[in-house]
């Protein structure tokens, strides 16, 4: 059996994608650009595929959004149902790199720390446009 199936399920996946759209809404208000969902199956053969129809994922074992905004800024969040995610980012050309992300414990963790990563790396959301 291959390890990545043996991922712990700490954080429900369906619940973030609802944070996710939940704040949707206001982002894209402030000015930001809000890509699609993409969802990862742990069951499909490797490379795994990213989906964007969640109905095509048997056992999802990540979801994800990239969320762009002025002057090239950028902010890419990948999910992992382990609780940890792979956060990338470009705030400017001086400013750049990956974001601590691990100890994720729920949907509700995920909400805050990802409001946490959007200010970090576009501001104050009320300062995008």
């Amino acid at each position: 059996m291959r390890d990545d199936l043996l991922m712990d399920r700490v954080v429900d996946l369906g619940e973030v994608a609802v944070v996710l759209s939940e704040r949707t809404a206001g982002w894209t208000s402030a000015g930001l650009e809000v890509g699609v969902t993409t969802w990862r199956d742990a069951s499909a053969p490797w490379p795994q595929p990213l989906e964007t129809d969640r109905a095509r994922v048997h056992d999802p074992d990540s979801v994800g959004v990239v969320i762009s905004g002025p002057g090239e800024a950028v902010l890419s969040v990948v999910l992992f149902r382990g609780g940890w995610a792979d956060v990338d980012f470009v705030a400017d050309l001086d400013d750049a790199g990956c974001l601590p992300a691990s100890g994720i414990t729920s949907a509700s963790d995920f909400g805050t720390r990802m409001d946490h990563w959007v200010t970090r790396v576009f501001g104050s959301l009320g300062s995008v446009r």
